[in-house]
This record gives structure tokens, C-alpha cells and sequence, in this order.
């Protein structure tokens, strides 16, 4: 039985409220789950102190255990210092698409200047090796 620390939804229809559960895997989203570690509030100001309650020791326990965060929740245990997380890939897609095409141009630009120069240097090179077998 593989295990989970993950977010169940609750709350009504606009305004969400997520518990923090220890669940099996296979369960759903907001179905069974083991032990209820804490709650989370998005729509507070990141400021109150009352948008997160979060039992670190009992997440700490399970994870020991063998449990895997998901990337949210790894999250609020990175920021509490627990869990060490690793940087996720931020795809191209998330720059807007002008920004993306100049900057793509500029890349092809900057790899045909250096194509340009590399070949100009190696003419260069077997020109002098020419006239030093010349000279010979």
C-alpha cells in the first residue's frame, strides 16, 4: 500500500478549504483517507497565520514511514524547513508567445554568427597551414 500526504478538498462551491491527509494512493481525491494532519486556506491573505495549520510531526512520522508529499504539500514542509525540495522544470509555454519568438530569434542569430565566425577561423587555420607547407 503505497501512501500519501496530499491535499482533500472541502468547502463549498467557489470557496475552497483543503485538509491535509495521509491517504492510500489508490484512494479518491476527497474519499478515504487515514489521519487528517492540518488544513489549508487559499483564499486568506498570505499574511494570517490562520491560511495554514499543519502538524509537522505527524507528517514527519509518516513520511519515515514511507509516505510521499505531493509538490504542494512538499511545499509548505519546504518552506517549514523539513523537506528539502527540488526545483521543478518551468516550461517555455508560461512566456508569452512574442517573447518567446524574439528570444528564439535571437538565439539563431547569436548560433549563425558563431557558425560564421568558427568557419571564417578554420578557412584562417588551413590558409596558414598552406603557405608554412609552402614555405617547406
Amino acid at each position: 500500500m503505497s501512501l500519501v500526504i496530499r491535499m482533500a478538498r472541502a468547502g463549498t462551491k467557489k470557496r475552497p478549504v483543503y485538509h491535509i491527509v495521509v491517504a492510500d494512493s489508490r484512494a479518491p481525491r476527497d474519499g478515504r483517507f487515514i489521519e487528517r494532519l492540518g488544513y489549508f486556506n487559499p483564499l486568506l491573505p498570505k499574511d494570517k497565520t490562520e491560511r495554514l495549520k499543519f502538524d509537522i510531526e505527524k507528517a514527519q512520522a509518516w513520511i519515515k514511514k514511507g509516505a510521499q508529499p505531493s509538490d504542494r504539500v512538499s511545499r509548505f514542509l519546504d518552506a517549514a524547513g523539513v523537506l528539502k525540495r527540488e526545483k521543478r522544470n518551468n516550461p517555455e509555454k508560461a512566456i508569452p508567445r512574442k517573447e518567446r519568438k524574439a528570444a528564439r530569434e535571437e538565439a539563431l542569430k547569436a548560433k549563425e554568427a558563431g557558425d560564421a565566425a568558427a568557419k571564417t577561423a578554420a578557412t584562417a587555420k588551413a590558409a596558414a597551414d598552406k603557405a608554412a607547407a609552402a614555405a617547406s
